[in-house]
């Protein structure tokens, strides 16, 4: 397909969304413009540009409308996050003449705001949230401007509501600019399912089938899978039918997605929000039913009906999504930042990502690093696919969430779908998702290890086909312990007793038979750090890992737990605490943190300031107690 007005798209984003939507702007013939800030100079997105223009920021609404009237495009493709759903970029654009690949400025308005979209919502007979004084106790707090889980706090009691709401606000405010805030029924056990929708300038609204999005952890997504593995053909129907209704009320053009929460206890749907912009998982949809969305949105901008009718809308067996991110989710889920090693992603299914080796990875923009999309003939056969695609998840230098993942496709819970949108925030996951045992992967960098004080020259995983000679005597290993290793020969021996026997080593990547188990796992042992990434968990050895952790608090010191922002001081020296008291307030990566005092005394030292950047590690904060006083 070519267009027939447009010849040049500016990608209004960054990292893999950007790539993504030139990837179908060059099938289509469209000359690609990147924009890119200095931080983002040699990112992978820039390279791909036929053009590039660098702008102050992503959010500047003046200079990425002037860098597309610069650069000669006739449309903008907004990706999502950013000014995707943002009114004023949309207007601005068509003051300048310049198509949109989304909506108008007029229905972003409506359905940005929360409660203008309850509103559009009850006219087109949508059952809506009650809130309010409607609403009992617990309920939840939530920005009316925005979504993705920013600005949002659930509060059980009147105690709560204060803290809740400020905290909801200042998050919603950073985020979005706007603090107000909606107040609604709270579902305890319930399903977050959207449905995707597609509409023209001609008259035509499709729905290209429904999403499950019920694995989210802060209200924040990690799987997402289509279709809707738990809702029943009469319910799917309804849910299709009111999600259209919405986008012909409102005069929908574009792509768009509706949100419903689905009432486990009662079966009933709500209608939640719309996104006036492609989601982050529109690959599962594309998957099930072979459509390309950014294809579909370019049509729309250039003026053009859409080229197919619902009947010509089908959908073919089951895709899952995982979300990559840069965060430890073993360690309550903190934001990551750092610079990458070695970095593989699988390749037998799709993969959306912009991450290279030696890449830094910083707390300014979205921590969502990847996203890794198995498609199956049903649910089983893409769940299994996922698994095997994530042991193949390697992403050494920085700590990310892929082990996890893993963990949780793999996992009763997620097979059984019992999992909905309050699973990960309320179950034990120490129990439910266990973090993967870290012997293996030990003994695995052990033996790589003595492999290289073995080698004479060169390097065991160089890709150049280089083997070590002759078998060297037992080798003491140092990583976070002794490790005796007893290479027999050059691939046969013992690692701490256990039987091991090397099948292949090359280019960093080690398989090998250990006790009995056939593994592999991508290793790198460097002077400072041994690091593995198995089953697509990064394991470090030698010393602890400087990216996971919490704040100190063993001698009363706490430290920040991420590099980030001090949001908010709460204690100056001299004051009394008492141990769970909030000291302060720090931010990273959109994600808000208390700092706690580990026990009850006195505050001694207090190096924090509102506003203030600090590093990873930093002491922001001594409680002593008073028997050490």
């Amino acid at each position: 397909m070519t267009m027939q007005t447009l010849h040049t798209v500016l990608v209004a984003n960054r990292g893999e969304i950007a790539l993504r939507v030139m990837r179908t702007a060059r099938r289509l013939g469209l000359r690609t413009v990147a924009v890119f800030t200095d931080l983002d100079a040699r990112a992978p997105h820039v390279r791909a540009a036929d053009d590039a223009v660098l702008v102050p920021s992503y959010l500047d609404v003046d200079a990425v409308v002037r860098a597309a009237v610069e650069s000669g495009a006739d449309v903008v493709h907004p990706g999502y996050g950013f000014l995707s759903e943002r009114a004023p970029f949309a207007a601005a654009l068509a003051e300048a003449g310049i198509a949109l690949a989304g909506p108008s400025a007029e229905v972003m308005r409506l359905m940005g705001r929360k409660d203008a979209a309850r509103d559009v919502a009850v006219q087109a007979g949508v059952p809506v949230v009650p809130t309010g004084d409607d609403a009992d106790y617990p309920v939840l707090v939530k920005a009316a401007a925005g979504g993705g889980g920013k600005g949002m706090r659930v509060v059980r009691s009147a105690a709560e509501m204060d803290d809740a709401v400020a905290a909801a606000r200042r998050e919603a405010l950073a985020a979005f600019g706007d603090d107000t805030m909606l107040v609604e029924k709270y579902v305890e056990s319930g399903r977050h399912v959207e449905v995707q929708v597609m509409a023209d300038a001609h008259g035509t609204v499709l729905h290209l089938g429904e999403r499950d999005c019920s694995a989210q952890r802060r209200h924040q997504k990690v799987l997402e899978e289509s279709p809707a593995p738990t809702v029943d053909d009469a319910t799917r129907v309804r849910l299709h039918e009111a999600a259209v209704a919405l986008a012909r009320q409102v005069g929908y053009t574009g792509a768009g997605t509706v949100e419903f929460l689905l009432d486990n206890a009662t079966g009933e749907f709500y209608f939640l929000e719309m996104n006036t912009r492609l989601q982050v998982e529109h690959p599962v949809t594309e998957a099930v039913t072979g459509l390309d969305l950014v294809e579909l949105q370019l049509v729309v901008a250039d003026g053009r009906p859409l080229p197919l009718t619902q009947d010509d809308v089908r959908t073919d067996g089951h895709a899952i999504e995982a979300r990559v991110y840069a965060e430890d989710a073993f360690g309550g889920f903190l934001p990551q930042a750092g610079a990458t090693s070695i970095v593989r992603w699988p390749t037998d299914v799709r993969v959306d990502h912009a991450l290279e080796p030696n890449q830094v990875v910083s707390t300014a923009y979205d921590p969502m690093l990847g996203k890794v999309v198995a498609h199956g003939p049903d649910r089983e056969a893409a769940r299994q696919a996922l698994v095997r695609a994530l042991d193949d998840v390697a992403i050494l230098g920085l700590t990310t969430n892929a082990g996890f993942l893993r963990a949780l496709v793999a996992s009763e819970a997620f097979a059984e779908n019992r999992i909905d949108t309050a699973w990960l925030d309320r179950v034990d996951l120490d129990a439910e998702v266990p973090r993967p045992d870290d012997e293996l992967p030990r003994r695995l960098c052990a033996w790589v290890s003595a492999m290289l004080t073995a080698a004479d020259s060169g390097h065991p995983f160089a890709s150049d086909g280089f083997r070590l000679g002759a078998p060297p005597a037992p080798t003491l290993v140092e990583l976070d312990r002794d490790v005796v290793v007893d290479r027999g020969d050059d691939t046969t021996g013992t690692v701490d007793g256990v039987p091991f026997r090397q099948l292949s080593a090359a280019d960093h990547v080690l398989e090998a038979v250990v006790d009995g188990r056939r593994v592999r796992a991508v290793v790198n042992v460097q002077p400072d750090v041994v690091e593995a990434a198995w089953r697509g968990q990064r394991f470090t050895f030698t010393r602890p890992d400087r990216l996971a952790g919490a704040a100190a608090a063993s001698d009363g010191s706490i430290a920040a737990p991420m590099p980030g922002t001090v949001l908010d001081v709460r204690v100056t020296a001299g004051d009394v605490v008492a141990e769970g008291d909030v000291l302060g307030v720090m931010e990273a990566m959109k994600m808000e943190l208390s700092l706690t005092a580990p026990f009850a005394g006195t505050v001694t030292e207090v190096d924090a300031v509102a506003g203030r950047q600090v590093p990873l590690g930093a002491i922001l904060f001594v409680v002593t107690q008073e028997d050490d006083a």
